[in-house]
């Protein structure tokens, strides 16, 4: 008797899609701030975004591609800069073929989850200060109203903001993002301005749509001590966590940073509540240890940890360690700081690997984190891979593919991996199947499905 095929089923109504941005899948967007940052030289790789994915002349070639990988969501971001590109004017051909893009979506039966603010804005807005201004939010308010008016009968389900504490951290405090700044205490008063924004938006996109699901994504990127035995490594590690994760959801819950950041700035106003998911983006971990030079980031100095399976690196530094354990952390700790009251949804999760050779097992050894999430009973709803085919990847440019889909950005040709056709039988079968490991990372069989004894292999 042959021993039976083992699975992970996932839960009835899982959505499975992909994610991604208009900046690095549309091409030809000029009107932003990551333009300017581009044109200043900034892109390590020297290279220019140009056309990008050409989603925004042929968005519809990719979701073909989805639909053929039986996704039933995609993820996909809003150009603030196309829709208003000078303050107040607003372009109805842009609005226009976002309409286009949804309906196309909406045809191949997928979800479209759109996002509203990643990373981009114009540059008229960038030039009043941004969101380092508290009275600019209303700007921000008046394109939320205007776009979710315009594209209600078409999507639902909303992300207001992606990942704010990227956004502040990486613009303002470490200036690696624009503007470039080096200011923590402006890097707060931005994230604080943008969950203000998240909250603002929030009840005005509730007022046009009383059942829309609206929510933001936050980064979550694991940092634990590099050696356990040492409390220095633990304090910095700690500290560097809270402010990076925990702070950045403790004012989207309640509307106020943990001590002593909340003496630096007011409350916000109705916050609590101001969610229907969470949004969890998840890549990697780091360790940390005690460096009293590294004055600028908690006296903490990260590190990879020796031998880990990591991700291809980037040209600002390594994309981390390839840690699959850390998804079940994320998701148990997201759940269990937010007493569990709403639905948690993966809007981000994906590997840097041009070859291909470590991808299939950590989409599958991720998901098996994540279906361990729900077996004790955290409400994973759904999980979106970052990203559908290879994209402009900010500061590092071409330089890192993290597509399902290989792209040749000269030519525009598109070839799927064979992370591609894996992902397609997941989401086909809405589960891992023993079949599909053993075909395509063999190795992680029994980290997914445990050890089977020797004996059922037999035939009987």
């Amino acid at each position: 008797m042959m021993a039976k095929q083992r699975e992970l089923r996932f839960p009835k109504g899982f959505l499975w899609g992909t994610a991604s941005s208009s900046h690095q899948c549309e091409g030809g967007n000029v009107n932003n701030q990551w333009y300017r940052w581009e044109q200043q030289g900034h892109i390590l790789s020297g290279e220019e975004c140009g056309q990008a994915a050409n989603w925004w002349e042929n968005a519809e070639q990719d979701f073909e591609l989805a639909e053929q990988m039986e996704n039933n969501a995609l993820r996909l971001s809003l150009e603030w800069s196309r829709i208003e590109p000078r303050e107040g004017v607003w372009d109805s051909s842009a609005l226009e073929r976002y309409r286009e893009m949804l309906q196309d979506l909406r045809r191949r039966n997928m979800t479209p989850v759109v996002t509203l603010h990643h990373f981009t804005e114009p540059l008229w807005f960038a030039e009043r200060g941004g969101f380092t201004r508290g009275e600019n939010v209303r700007y921000f308010l008046r394109y939320v109203n205007y776009v979710t008016r315009a594209l209600k009968d078409l999507c639902d389900f909303w992300v207001t903001l992606n990942e704010p504490n990227v956004y502040a951290v990486q613009g303002y405090q470490m200036g690696e993002f624009p503007p470039g700044e080096r200011d923590l205490l402006r890097a707060l008063r931005v994230l604080h301005n943008l969950m203000r924004a998240h909250v603002e938006a929030f009840y005005a996109i509730r007022l046009h749509q009383p059942q829309a699901r609206i929510g933001y994504c936050l980064h979550y990127r694991l940092l634990d001590p590099a050696f356990f035995l040492s409390p220095l490594d633990h304090a910095v590690a700690g500290v560097q966590d809270s402010f990076f994760n925990w702070n950045a959801l403790k004012l989207a819950e309640e509307g106020r940073y943990a001590f002593p950041w909340n003496l630096l700035t007011p409350g916000i106003r109705r916050a609590t509540g101001a969610r229907d998911y969470h949004g969890v983006n998840y890549y990697t971990r780091e360790l940390v240890s005690f460096d009293p030079g590294a004055t600028s980031d908690a006296f903490g100095r990260r590190s990879i940890r020796p031998g880990a399976v990591c991700n291809d690196e980037g040209l600002d530094g390594h994309f981390g360690e390839i840690y699959p354990e850390g998804m079940y952390r994320v998701l148990y700790e997201v759940y269990r700081r937010t007493r569990g009251n709403k639905p948690l949804y993966i809007s981000e999760n994906g590997f840097c690997d041009a070859r291909d050779d470590r991808r299939p097992a950590a989409i599958l050894e991720h998901l098996a984190q994540a279906h361990r999430a729900i077996q004790d009973g955290i409400p994973v709803k759904g999980y979106f891979y970052w990203s559908l085919v290879d994209n402009f990847e900010w500061n590092n440019g071409w330089h890192v593919r993290f597509g399902l889909i290989d792209l040749d950005p000269r030519t525009q040709r598109r070839t799927p991996r064979r992370s591609a056709s894996m992902f397609g039988e997941i989401c086909r079968a809405n589960a891992i199947t023993e079949e599909i490991v053993a075909r395509y990372a063999p190795k992680a069989l029994e980290s997914i499905f445990g050890p089977r004894e020797a004996l059922q292999h037999l035939h009987v």
